[in-house]
């Protein structure tokens, strides 16, 4: 008998995104990690039925900048917070002519160019190593698809996040090698946020919503801060009716995921039982109380 599961859908909103309308029985809540703060209090509801969790990344009014976020207490917050699949909704810069202002790009590779981040709950005391080869679950990937193909959004599934450290903007040579590597889109907060999620086994997906041109692009110069707002309040808008559209469809799942995000840690922990560290073992209660015992 395959066991039954609740889906539980935590919702990551990024910049131009501090808010889930339409969520029934909304409280927000203060969730407290051995990790620290998460970015903000979570909102707790549920949409057509399904129970969600939603995140703003930043902080209602933006307060945070990429660098200075807890990704392991966001992470660990919902996952306390019973969260077993997490849709990240992600402003991003284009890197290919094709992908407007506007476009919605479902990101299924990344590539990690940060290096102020703390990047796993494990360490001295407990060593584990996961797969990232397949960094976003292929199962939320699908559903993601066919809302927004019913919705009429511009959309394209498949294509690489470039996550820089920031907060600054990337300097044009490096938007030009960025291209060169066939990157798809660039942003500042998506790793290590896929990483720990993994970490946490649970299902993640990344919704980049392209707010501009990066710098390669000839016409860069000309966009003005009152159009990137404008497009960010547009994608805002967009990116709540896919929210809408997605979440009846996740919330049918009973059993454990196909593509194994849920087990993710089956296999990871490299260090023998006897020389765990106590203490390091009861902060991983929530993310891999399930393989720890």
């Amino acid at each position: 008998m395959s066991e039954t599961i609740e889906p539980v859908i935590g919702l990551i909103g990024g910049s131009g995104l501090y808010d889930i309308e339409g969520l029934e029985d909304r409280e927000w809540r203060r969730i407290h990690t051995p990790w620290g703060e998460p970015s903000d209090a979570l909102l707790f509801g549920r949409l057509g039925g399904v129970r969600c969790v939603f995140l703003p990344r930043h902080g209602r009014g933006h307060p945070r900048p990429p660098s200075a976020l807890n990704y392991r207490a966001n992470i660990d917050a919902l996952k306390r917070a019973g969260v077993t699949e997490i849709i990240s909704l992600s402003a991003v810069g284009s890197l290919k002519e094709e992908y407007p202002p506007g476009h919605f790009v479902l990101v299924d590779q990344f590539i990690d160019r940060t290096f102020a981040r703390e990047k796993s709950f494990f360490g001295t005391g407990c060593v584990a190593h996961v797969s990232m080869a397949d960094p976003t679950c292929g199962r939320l990937m699908d559903a993601l698809e066919q809302a927004g193909r019913s919705l009429g959004l511009p959309m394209t599934r498949g294509g690489t996040y470039l996550v820089m450290e920031g907060p600054q903007f990337s300097t044009r040579a490096e938007s030009l090698l960025y291209r060169q590597w066939g990157c798809d889109v660039i942003g500042m907060t998506n790793m290590p946020e896929a990483k720990l999620a993994r970490e946490a086994e649970l299902c993640y997906a990344t919704v980049a919503m392209v707010t501009d041109y990066d710098c390669w692009h000839p016409e860069h110069d000309h966009v003005t801060v009152e159009q990137v707002v404008r497009v960010l309040s547009a994608n805002a808008e967009k990116a709540r009716a896919l929210v809408r559209a997605v979440v009846p469809l996740l919330g049918t799942r009973r059993g454990p995921c196909h593509r194994g995000c849920d087990r993710a840690l089956e296999h990871a922990l490299i260090t023998a039982p006897d020389r765990r560290d106590p203490d390091l073992l009861a902060r991983l209660d929530a993310v891999a109380g399930r393989v720890l015992g």
